[in-house]
């Protein structure tokens, strides 16, 4: 199969931000009296953006759509201070990058993380690179796994779904490329198992970014 392009999620595939996600969150439960999580249980509680991480977080039967809110605004506000404490690309990421680049490869990112936190990880972070679009969540678009804002993109970038692989490490990830129309391949570096990926619909599973290149 012959791809042009590549649609990356952010969170668990490029970026390792699970450290500055579960410490700010943390933070947040902590201020209103609620118990803190242990990093690790952050993997199954992010990927539905910032209201599902709050209400996920929340002990069981408090994750009432008021308190949620709350907890989501205060979140927005601990995370702008934080996002960039520990959160680094994977290493790999930025070889998998310059191969893709080289072999004529286009690239955009799609992410359930709010809009504004998104671009700016990106241009922070991802700087050298190219990435023709970088979309998160706002109320343009319905979060994945939901195909609108995949799809968008690809008609942004004038290419057939199909002509894509799409990369991402969670269930959530695979059911959007699966949806749209495009090649869905899990990160078993990121946030999720392979369990997960592969219920969800992975065609491909890999252990590192640069074997991306090899399924180019």
């Amino acid at each position: 199969m012959k791809f042009l392009a590549v649609l990356f999620d952010l969170d668990g595939t490029l970026l390792d931000t699970l450290g500055d996600i579960a410490h700010s969150m943390n933070a947040v439960l902590e201020r209103n009296d609620f118990p803190p999580h242990p990093v690790e249980r952050y993997r199954k509680y992010v990927g539905g953006g910032i209201g599902e991480l709050a209400r996920r977080a929340l002990p069981e039967g408090r994750g009432d759509d008021s308190l949620v809110h709350v907890l989501s605004e205060q979140m927005r506000r601990e995370y702008s201070l934080h996002w960039k404490d520990t959160t680094r690309p994977y290493p790999g990421v930025g070889r998998m990058l310059d191969g893709l680049s080289g072999r004529g490869l286009r690239f955009s990112v799609l992410s359930n993380k709010p809009d504004e936190f998104t671009r700016e990880m990106c241009r922070h972070f991802l700087s050298p690179w190219n990435f023709e679009m970088v979309v998160g969540a706002s109320s343009r678009f319905p979060k994945k796994p939901d195909p609108a804002a995949a799809l968008h993109i690809a008609r942004e970038m004038g290419l057939e779904p199909e002509l894509f692989l799409y990369l991402g490490d969670s269930g959530t990830d695979m059911k959007t490329a699966v949806s749209a129309g495009m090649y869905p391949a899990g990160a078993l570096w990121g946030f999720r198992d392979e369990d997960e990926l592969r219920s969800s619909g992975a065609k491909a599973l890999l252990k590192t970014p640069e074997d991306v290149l090899e399924i180019i």
